[in-house]
């Protein structure tokens, strides 16, 4: 089970904010061994609880919540990570461990047993939860992400654009899915996350054309989608 503690802030950029902000930074910190040209596909299964917990206690600004979630990189990956992200004040808390794609499978039809032939804790926690919360899954969320790294203070920059969700198909190794725009690709969001404070050199980077922190989750835009009213 791998484990991360960060403080995260997020804000949404255009596409200018995005290029300046970008090209600058790619100067000052290291890039991401997976950026490549355009950045790396990220895609991820979420589950929730049958009347959706989750998703509203996110909108009611719950202050300790969590989301549970299955994560791959490629469709192609013979592995997923099944993830738990749990918002403890300021905080973010990341635990994470690596599947067999057939038991990462089985888990997004629902099935949670094969959590049990795993010997880490965190795999009968997970198990447990899930199983006496009734959670069902829910939506696949899909983005193309771009990462920068400072080792000072675990620092990591990433830039998510052209974000799409599906809640009919909930197979996260089908190359061909179907999915829908869930914000505008003139917006990219740009997420900072570090450990105690963040670097002097890094907030001047991020100023002036950065405006005001925002409360945005990919998983609540895309769940929001299923959640308007209908009339």
């Amino acid at each position: 089970m791998r484990k991360v503690l960060r403080e995260e802030v997020k804000y949404i950029l255009n596409l200018d904010e995005y290029s300046k902000k970008k090209n600058y930074l790619k100067h000052i910190l290291n890039p991401d061994e997976h950026n490549g040209g355009q950045g790396y596909l990220v895609r991820s299964l979420y589950f929730d609880t049958f009347d959706d917990r989750d998703f509203y206690e996110k909108e009611m600004g719950i202050e300790l919540r969590r989301k549970i979630r299955l994560r791959v990189y490629d469709p192609k990956a013979n592995h997923a990570y099944l993830e738990i992200k749990q918002k403890q004040g300021k905080y973010q808390q990341k635990r994470s461990l690596k599947l067999e794609k057939k038991d990462a499978i089985d888990i997004s039809r629902g099935i949670y047993e094969p959590l049990l032939k795993y010997k880490d804790s965190f795999a009968l926690e997970c198990y447990s939860y899930m199983k006496v919360n009734f959670y069902k899954p829910k939506v696949i969320i899909e983005y193309y992400r771009e990462a920068f790294i400072a080792k000072e203070n675990n620092i990591r920059i990433t830039f998510d654009r052209n974000i799409r969700s599906t809640e009919s198909n909930f197979n996260i190794f089908d190359e061909n899915l179907l999915m829908t725009p869930v914000l505008d690709n003139s917006n990219v969001i740009l997420e900072v996350k570090y450990n105690g404070f963040l670097l002097s050199y890094i907030k001047d980077a991020l100023k002036n054309s950065v405006k005001t922190n925002v409360s945005v989750s990919k998983y609540s835009l895309s769940r929001n989608i299923s959640h308007k009213p209908s009339f």
